[in-house]
């Protein structure tokens, strides 16, 4: 029996000697392949804080004392041991475990995660709510070096300087975020993993003072003062330090007896610590080891070769990529910025083509946008690719410095609607109600990959503000168009004419609508399918000429229903007097949606052809049913 075998509790860590410690990490590294090859997931993250996780639980006593995980993708570890090693076979399926802290899920995830920088913030607010009600315990937040090149990080790390109350940051260094990490800070970081003069020196100096407890009070405090010159000789700034933290390390984050030290020590230190842990993302996996990058997140993979198993269609992710690399043959005005992602939104091409006119601005999504604004209003065409749920952090900047302007910037939004797996953290489902209120802005989504070239191109040539919303993964498998052409803007298409419902549909919903029809022509239904293309602006006079028609339209869309897609439709018909026209919106209900694989969500969800069959067919009574004439 391994030693994972016997470890199902915190309790059962600490029980452990540092020789079983050891073998247990190297089991977890066997589990987490094993299980991932499988589930998917964050394979590289997870590999990489194994002894870190471990070496945690072994000196607190979570869950008394907080941990939180910043980002949370790298927490599986931290799930295995806390009594959820039996279930992780479900993990990041529909009614499993989350791929991401959540506190309904265990008493262990002390804060839900699922973007980056937030656990400093989060921490300090335990903290100080624990120093209000006079208790004791610690609070621990774990952050990745490249969270710290977001602003919220930064603020937070000001924040508790400035407190001074007991609060230990981990700093987990693997010099990447997703992809390899960028900017300054980054390079400071660099600087101080790699200076070994420093750290003997620092050592040296350390054990000096001491072993001076009997001296005079002046010559203990000229060796503390001789300690600060050198180190600030040795690694101008000291960042860290300056901001009011006490500042360990860096330490080798995969020998356990170092680790352990070292969070004991942190742990007897009061006010805020930093404990620099110096990893390798995908340690123990070759693969992985080799390209951080690829095995961030993975679906499933051969787990003896490391080969992923991907659809032969291209993605809707590398269309774009390969759309906008031709684009910017044609026009050097085209700029591509990405916030830490370049391989996930489908940029790496770009950014190896055309590297002086590529721009990865670090996790920074409010500075990406506004950085863009910048460049447009100097005469260039800015497109920024970011996910569609990491464009809400960068909301203010929408709307007073790009569309406020009317700046012609392009949001290029990877990854909108049911993403899946990943849970409500990722959902792309707010971008259609938080964008159609914003004055100036373009908002279009296309019906398969072909769809999506045509409108970048359109965006890129509209000369304001453009939001082009796509889903995450493999396309409709269409046939791609050599010549790329700008669409009518405002426009929809129709794509089946049909007489008793309209099926208007928005982006990836149009061929499950397209297939309901079908579905509803063998009933005895004459359903019309509409590819709205344009939630912003609509095409009032296609919209109003098939609801006339019909007198019943039903509309689609892969986000939330409160002040969606539907709903403009239904303000639409409401502004024009048509009180005798019935519309049903599907969409997303007012709540998070859960993790598992989109097609699984979409049937729970009614979003898929049977779901659009079933909302059209429990309203019987109301059609004028074609069977009736053709029994």
């Amino acid at each position: 029996m391994g030693v994972l075998a016997r470890v199902n509790t915190p309790e059962d860590v600490k029980s452990l000697s540092l020789a079983e410690l050891t073998e247990l990490a190297a089991e977890i590294r066997t589990f987490l392949i094993d299980n991932l090859a499988h589930t998917g997931g964050h394979l590289a993250p997870n590999l990489g804080v194994v002894e870190l996780t471990l070496a945690l639980y072994r000196v607190f006593d979570f869950p008394r004392d907080k941990l939180i995980w910043d980002v949370g993708h790298q927490s599986y570890v931290h799930k295995i041991i806390t009594g959820r090693k039996d279930r992780f076979a479900t993990l990041r399926q529909l009614g499993g475990i989350s791929g991401f802290p959540c506190r309904e899920e265990s008493p262990y995830d002390a804060f839900g995660t699922g973007h980056a920088s937030t656990a400093i913030s989060a921490a300090l607010g335990m903290a100080k709510a624990r120093d209000l009600s006079k208790d004791r315990y610690a609070v621990v937040a774990v952050v990745g070096d490249g969270a710290l090149t977001g602003g919220m990080a930064l603020e937070a790390l000001n924040h508790a300087g400035h407190l001074r109350t007991d609060l230990i940051v981990v700093l987990n260094d693997n010099e990447m975020s997703i992809s390899p990490n960028v900017g300054a800070l980054a390079n400071y970081l660099s600087r101080l993993r790699s200076d070994r003069a420093y750290r003997r020196l620092q050592e040296e100096l350390e054990s000096l003072t001491s072993k001076l407890p009997r001296v005079g009070p002046r010559l203990r405090d000229l060796v503390l003062r001789l300690k600060g010159s050198v180190k600030y000789l040795m690694i101008p700034g000291m960042i860290f330090e300056e901001l009011g933290f006490t500042y360990l390390g860096p330490v080798d984050g995969h020998h356990l007896p170092t680790l352990i030290s070292l969070l004991e020590r942190a742990r007897s230190l009061q006010g805020p610590i930093l404990v620099h842990v110096v990893t390798r993302k995908g340690k123990g996996f070759k693969p992985a080891e080799a390209d951080p990058d690829l095995y961030h997140g993975v679906g499933p993979f051969n787990p003896e070769t490391g080969e992923l198993y991907s659809s032969p269609r291209p993605t809707y992710t590398e269309v774009f990529g390969r759309t906008l690399v031709r684009l910017a043959e044609e026009d050097p005005r085209v700029v591509a910025i990405t916030a830490a992602m370049p391989a996930g939104t489908g940029l790496r091409l770009f950014s190896q083509r055309y590297p002086h006119r590529f721009f990865d601005v670090g996790i920074a999504e409010q500075h990406a946008v506004t950085f863009a604004a910048g460049l447009a209003v100097a005469g260039y065409r800015p497109v920024v690719a970011i996910y569609s749920t990491f464009l809400q952090r960068a909301y203010d900047q929408v709307i007073h410095d790009v569309c406020l302007q009317r700046l012609p910037v392009v949001l290029a939004l990877d990854r909108a609607g049911i993403v899946g797996e990943d849970g409500a953290t990722h959902q792309g489902l707010f971008d259609l109600a938080y964008l159609r209120c914003i004055p100036h802005i373009t908002v279009m989504a296309p019906a398969d990959e072909n769809e999506l070239q045509h409108m970048l191109k359109t965006a890129l040539e509209l000369g304001s503000p453009v939001a082009l919303r796509y889903p995450r993964g493999a396309g409709v498998g269409v046939e791609l168009d050599s010549q790329l052409m700008p669409l009518p803007v405002g426009r929809g298409t129709v794509l089946r004419e049909g007489k008793e419902v309209a099926l208007v549909a928005l982006g990836n919903t149009v061929v499950p609508a397209l297939r309901a029809a079908e579905d509803l022509a063998s009933r005895g239904v004459s359903a019309a399918v509409i590819n709205a293309r344009f939630l912003k602006p609509l095409d009032e006079d296609l919209l109003l000429r098939y609801a006339r028609l019909t007198r019943w339209v039903v509309t689609i869309e892969e986000g939330v229903l409160a002040g969606g897609f539907g709903s403009a439709v239904a303000e639409c018909f409401a502004a024009h007097g048509l009180r005798e026209v019935k519309i049903t919106r599907l969409g997303i209900p007012d709540t998070f949606v859960e993790h598992g694989r989109p097609e699984a969500l979409r049937r729970k969800y009614g979003l898929d052809a049977q779901g659009i069959v079933q909302a059209v067919m429990n309203s019987r009574p109301l059609l004028r049913i074609t069977s009736r004439r053709n029994p």
